[in-house]
């Protein structure tokens, strides 16, 4: 199947609408850098880092200019993507600041199911085989995200810059929620008041401890480890900090995946599923999360898919790629059919 990777494509001059929103995020996160400035761990650094986000975001989009084709348009999409990887724990470097508030959730979870399900959910189904099964789950989280945009890319290229749009921005709006609200989920808070407390349906407030311990003990194991068990543990370990626990963006940006693979291909949400299933249930099994921000991770993200939707077709929608003649991105306008596609 010929995809046209260096196929020439006119385009717009300037900035994909991902990459303006990813400049916006930088900026504002910038500003929220001065403001906390005497009181951040490194904002000498993160200042750094934001303007080489910067730089090379304005480099690829000169480049892309000596070789508008579909591969260069995938590699300044696919560069802000990658970004998410950096974005997310740098929330952790802002809601270090202010006072956890695990206590109120674990406190909200035990009044609503009288026990804590991120512990009795491991205990009773502890089989390796299960184990593996939502590792693999949780895991697979960012392979799903890629499946899907190389999916757009291969075959909806038109609405490609959409999609990318719609999920970065997403994520940047469950980022803001995670600055503001500082939860770190049972990984890291249950391990802080000790077992024993947690046991009892004691929570205490522990105020700024994670300001300074940020140590992650290793996930709840069934005595034998396993091969996806072993993959989450070591990926948890590198890009895991004590943040973004409310609500589980896990569920939340894989559910607006399904939407978006619901309204392109019923084949690939079919055989996305099971994987999607178990993701959701991985994030309580594995203690990353409460229930209840499972629940609202779910809820949510209908909400976080209509508002990155409308945000693109109010102030980002334009005919950005031209294929020859053709005009292959369309205004996504919603109340036209087409963008209902996606």
């Amino acid at each position: 199947m010929d995809i046209g990777l260096f196929e020439r494509v006119d385009s717009r001059k300037g900035l994909f609408a991902v990459e303006k929103i990813s400049l916006i995020y930088n900026l504002l996160t910038t500003i929220l850098i001065f403001i906390l400035f005497t009181q951040l761990h490194h904002p000498l650094q993160m200042l750094v880092e934001r303007a080489f986000i910067a730089t090379i975001t304005l480099a690829l989009m000169y480049f892309y200019r000596f070789a508008p084709c579909k591969a260069t348009a995938f590699i300044r999409i696919a560069f802000q993507m990658a970004l998410l990887a950096y974005w997310y724990p740098d929330t952790f470097e802002f809601n270090r600041l202010f006072p956890n508030l695990d206590h109120v959730f674990a406190t909200i979870e035990q009044g609503l199911f009288g026990f804590q399900p991120a512990i009795t959910f491991h205990q009773n189904f502890s089989d390796l085989w299960i184990s593996e099964l939502f590792n693999l789950g949780y895991f697979f989280y960012y392979p799903m995200i890629a499946i899907v945009a190389v999916y757009y890319f291969i075959f909806k290229f038109e609405y490609f810059e959409k999609f990318s749009f719609v999920m970065v921005t997403s994520f940047f709006l469950y980022y803001i929620i995670f600055i503001l609200v500082p939860v770190t989920g049972p990984q890291f808070y249950f391990p802080a008041i000790g077992f024993d407390n947690v046991a009892e349906g004691v929570f205490p407030s522990i105020g700024n401890y994670f300001n300074n311990n940020t140590q992650l003990l290793a996930g709840p194991d069934n005595g034998v480890g396993g091969f996806f068990y072993g993959l989450v543990e070591a990926s948890q370990q590198v890009g895991e900090r004590p943040t973004a626990a409310f609500p589980s963006s896990h569920v939340g940006i894989s559910t607006i995946l399904m939407i978006m693979s619901w309204r392109l291909n019923k084949k690939l949400f079919t055989g996305l599923l099971p994987l999607y299933l178990l993701l959701c249930g991985a994030t309580v099994y594995i203690q990353a999360h409460y229930l209840i921000d499972v629940f609202v991770g779910f809820i949510s993200a209908f909400g976080v898919y209509a508002l990155s939707s409308r945000i693109y077709a109010k102030w980002f929608a334009i005919p950005m790629f031209k294929i020859y003649d053709e005009v292959v991105m369309e205004y996504a306008h919603s109340t036209t059919t087409k963008s209902k596609q996606i």
